[in-house]
């Protein structure tokens, strides 16, 4: 009846795209379930190469393109083509995703974007709907990046500059740091992927981060995000 309509379209839809790894697709397929159980429509957009392997029967599945659509990564082979592409082929048919449901009675109002992809809160503001960050790592680990990008860290950590002192967390020393902040030229894409989460950030409406208050409470509090 129109009259359910009314109260579906009421409750929302929000598409929900992750970063096709398994340890981002995971955490982003639970939040898309737990937002469907709620009565939201919610529709998890993930890459064409993922897309088949996805098995979620109360939410929408569609597919973006990555730019390698028979492969993903193993095709692109390198991490910075291929998160070059994804954003340039991933903002493209996030965009036609978004204005597939325009006229229908379940316009897509809220994009869920993990905070690898922030190009995808650029989509969500072009269109004029809402963006959320999901952050899939660790409070502390969102924490420490998120000072480096404002300079309240420095790279590479070195040495003589231990422990870091960080509000919520014990004294962090040279051991308890990944190599890549030890050595950031041993990764750089990932490095950059990282650091690129928070450049626009302050567009989004919401912040979601993949833990709980018992864990990560004192962090989270202090946490810049």
């Amino acid at each position: 009846s129109s009259s359910q309509k009314e109260i579906e379209m009421d409750k929302g839809h929000v598409v929900v795209v992750p970063y096709p790894g398994q340890g981002h697709i995971n955490p982003l397929l639970q939040f898309a379930k737990r937002l469907a159980s709620k009565g939201v429509k919610a529709t998890f957009a993930t890459t064409y190469y993922t897309v088949k392997s996805i098995n979620a029967p109360n939410i929408g599945v569609e597919p973006i393109s990555d730019g390698f659509d028979e492969g993903g990564f193993a095709d692109a082979k390198k991490e910075d083509i291929y998160i070059e592409s994804f954003k340039a082929n991933g903002s493209k048919t996030l965009s036609q995703l978004i204005q597939k449901y325009e006229n229908t009675n379940f316009p897509v109002n809220c994009v869920v974007y993990d905070s690898f992809l922030p190009w995808a809160l650029d989509v969500a503001k072009q269109h004029g709907i809402y963006g959320a960050a999901f952050f899939t790592n660790t409070a502390t680990v969102c924490n420490i990046f998120c000072r480096i990008h404002h300079g309240l860290l420095t790279l590479p950590a070195k040495q003589e500059d231990m422990p870091w002192l960080i509000p919520g967390l014990p004294p962090l020393y040279f051991r308890d740091l990944p190599t890549f902040i030890k050595m950031p030229i041993s990764n750089p894409a990932y490095l950059a992927m990282k650091l690129g989460q928070y450049p626009n950030l302050d567009k989004a409406d919401w912040s979601f981060a993949n833990t709980f208050e018992e864990l990560e409470g004192e962090v989270f509090f202090y946490s810049l995000l």
